[in-house]
């Protein structure tokens, strides 16, 4: 063969090689790898991390979050029940079957935010972008507090192995000691100034929450760790100074309070999930335990009419606040004149579950409101209850003062929203309510556990669920007051025994069980150790209620 014919041989074979690795670099482009890691920016990765705080709305995962769970762990709590009778959450009772009902916040923690704050504090420190990295670990601080306070014994050595398809369970004291980890890194990070760190940046996936405000991120670590320290009160080395530090540094004014946010713009996902919209508390009303706490029937605030009353509780058609009992129903019998029962938080008819028109939605149940994750009113009355567990008592009732100031200083500021004109909170109003004895103490010795955990529940009713519900498992429901030998809940009253829920066996209830649709179908054995399997493990008490 001669030369001539070889070297176009040879070119024609070169050309097909280049060709055909064109041609794959193409093919390679078009259609990745479904399976190779691809950085994708973290500002697109923060908001999807945020939606599930509260309940996101995705293909491949709706509802996780807070707030679909809320709406039935509220009623352990008694901030709201079912309109109907013999409603199994009313009756305290636990998921049973095949329900992933109360996973919501399992599924959260390890899918919805799982690996995704990973690649942001991955991506982000790759990236020098710290004020990401800072918040990815403050949000992680706050799930991992909220997951445990959930559901106790949960997956944390293990949870983010890719290599493992079952999982061991880790103790809470572990948990607790990694919120607190994940909030100091979060602290650490949020200080650096250094690198691709920048305000307008952070805003682009921080647009529903605190706008790019490094601070107010800050606060809420801090505020996360004043939580941590204050939800012990019932160990041997409780520590009311870590405490009272921790609620200093975090917010202090409403300015800094950390809500999210939804655009409230039209699909499905943009709405919150207990507004009219979405549909799901139509049938939710006001406790008997809440309407006479704000409306001077309850012996704590006897005679004192709440103005707050007007904004975060339904006023019935007669224009006064009543309530149900858990597992009542209407109550006919109890609340024979229909004009006397409660409207539904959307401001509907009392046996009514849809939205009136036109919209007459206030507070946290409209369709897109401003919804707190932690707020300076809650800090106040965390750090009232440790100066009080402390001896301070004059620094409890400043703090105590205050934080009924904030609380109904925000409902005015953030939710007057469809409030009747006459019924607004002023500062009038405010300097009266603080200025009355029954309210506030004159005399700081006179001030009790009763009065912080009683003001502290009107002031997180609706949003604040899960800190609600650690706060009263802390006092087992119904635990008196050495000082006073009074219920610390005054007038707080369970289901009587014989109407809870089945499984019970008479006990409260104490956490919700992990999410069926991954525990208990593959990780049985683990279930099994920790007792996950018996029909009552809801009423296993927690850790960190236990002395």
């Amino acid at each position: 063969m001669n030369m001539k014919k070889i070297f176009g041989i040879c070119m024609a074979s070169g050309m097909a090689a280049l060709l055909l690795g064109s041609c794959s670099k193409q093919i390679d482009d078009a259609y990745l790898n479904p399976n190779a890691e691809t950085v994708k920016p973290i500002e697109q990765l923060l908001p999807g991390i945020i939606d599930n705080m509260t309940c996101s709305f995705s293909a491949a995962g709706t509802n996780y979050g807070t707030t679909q769970d809320g709406m039935y762990l509220g009623k352990y709590i008694q901030f709201w029940v079912q309109n109907t009778a013999s409603n199994q959450y009313d009756a305290l009772g636990g998921v049973i079957g095949n329900s992933d009902l109360l996973g919501n916040v399992w599924a959260m923690h390890y899918y919805g935010q799982g690996q995704n704050l990973n690649r942001v504090i991955q991506w982000g420190s790759e990236q020098e972008k710290w004020d990401y990295v800072g918040v990815a670990y403050a949000i992680r601080a706050w799930s991992w507090l909220t997951l445990t306070n959930t559901y106790g014994e949960v997956i944390l050595k293990e949870a983010f192995n890719t290599n493992l398809r079952v999982f061991k369970y880790d103790t809470q004291a572990e948990v607790y000691d990694e919120v607190r980890r994940n909030a100091h890194l979060a602290i650490e990070f949020l200080n650096r100034t250094d690198g691709n760190v920048s305000q307008a940046n952070l805003a682009i996936g921080d647009k529903y929450m605190n706008e790019g405000d490094v601070n107010k991120w800050k606060k809420f670590a801090y505020g996360v760790l004043a939580r941590s320290y204050n939800q012990l009160s019932n160990k041997a080395d409780y520590k009311p100074d870590s405490v009272i530090k921790y609620t200093q540094l975090a917010a202090t004014t409403n300015a800094e309070n950390t809500y999210a946010k939804f655009s409230n713009a039209g699909p499905t996902g943009t709405f919150h999930f207990w507004g009219p919209q979405r549909a799901n508390f139509g049938v939710q009303r006001q406790s008997k335990f809440i309407a006479d706490l704000m409306s001077g029937v309850n012996e704590m605030f006897n005679g004192v009419n709440d103005p707050r009353a007007w904004y975060i509780l339904r006023e019935n058609p007669n224009g006064t606040f009543k309530g149900f009992r858990p597992t009542y129903g209407l109550e006919t019998a109890v609340l024979p004149v229909a004009n006397d029962r409660p409207n539904n938080f959307w401001g509907g008819l009392n046996a009514v579950t849809t939205a009136p028109t036109p919209d007459t939605v206030r507070y946290v149940y409209q369709n897109g409101p401003a919804f707190p994750i932690i707020t300076a009113c809650e800090m106040k009355f965390v750090e009232a209850e440790a100066q009080y567990r402390k001896g301070q008592k004059g620094l409890a009732l400043a703090a105590y003062r205050e934080g009924i100031r904030l609380s109904m200083d925000m409902l005015a500021t953030v939710y007057p929203k469809n409030v009747p004109e006459a019924r607004k909170i002023t500062s009038g109003m405010i300097t009266s309510y603080l200025a009355d004895t029954r309210v506030v103490p004159a005399d700081p010795n006179q001030l009790t556990l009763s009065h912080i955990m009683l003001q502290k529940y009107i002031a997180l009713y609706g949003y604040g669920v899960y800190e609600t519900w650690t706060d009263m498992r802390r006092f087992h429901y119904t635990d008196t007051e050495t000082a006073t030998g009074l219920q610390v809940y005054r007038g707080f009253e369970l289901p009587p025994v014989d109407r809870r829920y089945v499984n019970n066996s008479g006990k409260v209830v104490y956490r919700c069980r992990p999410r069926y649709n991954s525990e208990y179908l593959y990780n049985v054995d683990e279930l099994r150790r920790i007792g996950a399997l018996d029909l009552d493990y809801h009423t296993k008490e927690m850790w960190y209620t236990q002395p």
